[in-house]
């Protein structure tokens, strides 16, 4: 009920950090930091009272904090954006959108006003808007069936949900009424509280959560409304806030606006407020932001697989670990003997002092040139560069000192930017656990999955030509590719039907249009490289050995082949047919041209002149495990074809198994990724004939 860390704040939670964040009206926005892609930091300083973070986590949290945190010197565009709207800006309003996951902060200068909005759900996203409403700059641009997050768009908020706090016990007993889900989803939907809260509601009000809702009397119905008022109520005045789990370990810890009684499950620790408690889960974790981008700045998009970025990452880490270290032992080391040399560096300070007062800085600068102690003398900043003791009682190392200050400030000044580079060594060191136990589990992984013949199936951010399609092999490994969709039948016989090739189309009406490639497919790679056992490792090609002129002159049974691929990938499959019948045409047979008064939808074609016919076709297809130019995919196609490339295979059937279910089996044994095997799929119910693919030794 409590919020993780994988779950971000509810609406509750946000009710109640606009009270936090209001006790911050009147404040001045100082400057704006991002340490990090998913940070943003917006340093605030109210009269009379030292400055506050308010810190942003995109689409987790938004909490004040006072710890020291790393800033980077060089600030990002959206920062640089937000200094020159909001900087010196007095914060003037806080309020939540609805009971959704949204805050809007309104500041005020000499130029208007600007909003700040933060939107806290599924990805999240940090926005700038005017006074007149216009987007300045959002975080991260984004475009949603119902709004656009662009710059110079209109801002419109997320969809909005119910308000709770607008519903009165008319209005509770109205929306049970419509209800036809049982108390705690009603609650969680309906009501717009989410199924943590919704389940506090019922635990509260002594309510079985699978309560169907027509079981409700009024007095349980007054009790359930009454006490989501209570709740609201709580959230939108100040309050503590707690924590329940281990604070160290951010994954089983949680926090709530709410006390959960005495038989609330394991420890709970009171806070004064939520950013308190937020705070103290998440605060060491976000002040090392800075650490983290630094080490992770090793391009994603790399050559090699995650274990040699990983490997990458490390090494960089322990570079940083140890000049981090190595500094800020320098730097405390200085200050130290600083302290240690406070009269001699103090004689120096006031003769430089007395003589600025006497003949001015540009005098005393000139002065400095023929001085024995001093090294340089900065009349911009008020420093000077001067020299310790060595051991001989010579000058030694120079030191910066602030001429109008004192000799221990100046020191204090070594130990801050020591203590800073520890907290970056810090950050480092946790970045490089986490990196090592990531590349334990990598390598544990690996040999699990060697030791089970699954291969490592990661989803890709790019995709051969070919998978935009339905696709497959036929006779030795040619390829015929199918539209997936009235766009991608247009595709299919626009861009890769070429002279050669053979149209299929199932004789079903919205069937897909099929192309049967004459010098695409795959190969088996003949290289020296040594591949799985029983992973077989293809080659794509553009150029078949020994492919005809024309693919007419095929022999019956390719031709058939490819013909039950094309019935495969059409409704026959779906509707559970035993066979099926397609044709096959040349491609100048195949046309958008019609006769006058005709007309055409989209994907559709007109097929002219004798067909080649393929009656009474057994649904049957197979896939295969194997890597393409060293990615692995499943291998679709005809159980022929792919039974000759890949030792292992499964033969697929219209079956009672749901497609769905179907993949998750064949990723499971294959390690493949689960939505490649969804695409090679046919388009229905199936039944898995396993050879080696499935249990495999």
């Amino acid at each position: 009920m409590a919020q993780t860390a994988d779950r971000g704040m509810s609406s509750f939670d946000v009710a109640r950090m606009r009270v936090d964040l209001s006790e911050m009206i009147g404040a001045r926005a100082q400057k704006a930091y991002q340490p990090h892609y998913e940070q943003v930091v917006i340093r605030m300083k109210n009269t009379g009272a030292p400055p506050v973070d308010l810190v942003i986590v995109r689409g987790k949290r938004a909490y004040l904090s006072s710890r020291d945190r790393p800033m980077p010197q060089n600030p990002s565009s959206f920062a640089m954006t937000l200094r020159k709207h909001i900087g010196n800006a007095r914060l003037v309003s806080v309020r939540q959108e609805g009971f959704d996951r949204v805050l809007y902060l309104k500041f005020e200068h000499g130029r208007g006003s600007v909003t700040l909005v933060i939107e806290m759900f599924r990805d999240g996203n940090v926005i700038l808007v005017d006074g007149d409403g216009q987007i300045l700059q959002p975080l991260t641009s984004a475009s949603y069936r119902s709004r656009t997050l662009k710059r110079g768009e209109q801002y419109s908020p997320p969809p909005s949900s119910m308000d709770p706090r607008e519903i009165g016990a008319r209005g509770f007993f109205a929306m049970f009424g419509e209800s036809d889900q049982d108390l705690e989803r009603t609650l969680a939907g309906k009501a717009n509280l989410g199924r943590s809260y919704a389940s506090l509601v019922c635990k509260i009000c002594g309510l079985d959560p699978r309560s169907r809702i027509d079981d409700l009397d009024e007095a349980a119905r007054e009790t359930v409304s009454e006490t989501i008022r209570g709740l609201i109520e709580k959230a939108d005045r100040p309050g503590r806030a707690f924590v329940s789990g281990d604070p160290e370990n951010p994954s089983e810890s949680s926090f709530s606006p709410f006390d959960y009684g005495p038989d609330h499950e394991g420890e709970q620790s009171e806070l004064p407020s939520l950013s308190d408690a937020i705070d103290l889960i998440f605060g060491e974790h976000d002040a090392n932001a800075l650490a983290r981008r630094m080490i992770e700045k090793v391009e994603e998009e790399s050559g090699g697989g995650e274990e040699d970025r990983l490997t990458r990452r490390a090494a960089q880490q322990r570079i940083g670990i140890e000049a981090f270290s190595a500094e800020a032992s320098s730097l405390q080391k200085i200050g130290s003997e600083m302290l240690a040399s406070w009269a001699h560096l103090e004689e120096i300070r006031k003769r430089i002092a007395s003589r600025v007062t006497i003949i001015g800085w540009s005098g005393t600068v000139d002065e400095a040139q023929s001085a024995e102690w001093i090294k340089e003398i900065d009349p911009a900043n008020k420093t000077a560069i001067v020299y310790m003791r060595d051991q001989n009682g010579a000058p030694g190392t120079g030191v910066e000192i602030d001429v109008e200050g004192t000799i221990h400030q100046s020191a204090q000044k070594y130990f801050d930017k020591s203590r800073s580079l520890k907290l970056k060594a810090k950050g480092a060191e946790k970045a490089l656990e986490e990196t090592e136990k990531r590349q334990s589990k990598i390598n544990i992984k690996a040999e699990k999955d060697k030791s089970k013949g699954r291969v490592d199936g990661k989803k890709r951010t790019r995709k051969y030509w070919f998978e935009r399609h339905r696709w497959g092999i036929v006779g030795q490994g040619r390829m015929i590719i199918g539209g997936r969709d009235s766009k991608g039948n247009d595709l299919v016989v626009k861009k890769h039907l070429s002279n050669g090739d053979l149209y299929f189309h199932a004789d079903l009406h919205g069937a897909p249009s099929c192309s049967l490639k004459r010098l695409d497919g795959l190969v088996i790679d003949d290289s020296d490289v040594v591949s799985e056992e029983g992973i077989a490792r293809l080659l794509l090609v553009q150029s078949i050995d020994g492919a005809p002129d024309d693919l007419q002159s095929l022999g019956d049974s390719e031709k058939e082949e490819a013909a039950t691929m094309a019935a495969c990938w059409s409704r026959a499959w779906g509707a559970g047919s035993a066979a099926a019948t397609a044709f096959h045409v040349r491609p100048s047979q195949v046309s958008k041209s019609t006769e006058s008064g005709e007309s055409l939808g989209r994907g559709s074609f007109v097929v002219r002149g004798s067909r080649g016919w393929h009656r009474d076709l057994t649904l049957r297809l197979a896939i295969g495990l194997g890597t393409v130019n060293g990615v692995p995919l499943p291998i679709p196609g005809s159980p022929q074809a792919v039974s000759a490339l890949c030792e292992r295979w499964v033969e697929v059937r219209p079956g009672n198994v749901k497609k769905e279910k179907a993949a998750t089996i064949i990723s499971k044994s294959t390690g493949l990724n689960h939505d490649d095997v969804l695409s090679a799929l046919p388009p229905g119910n199936c039944e898995l004939i396993d050879n080696g693919l499935i249990n495999w030794h």
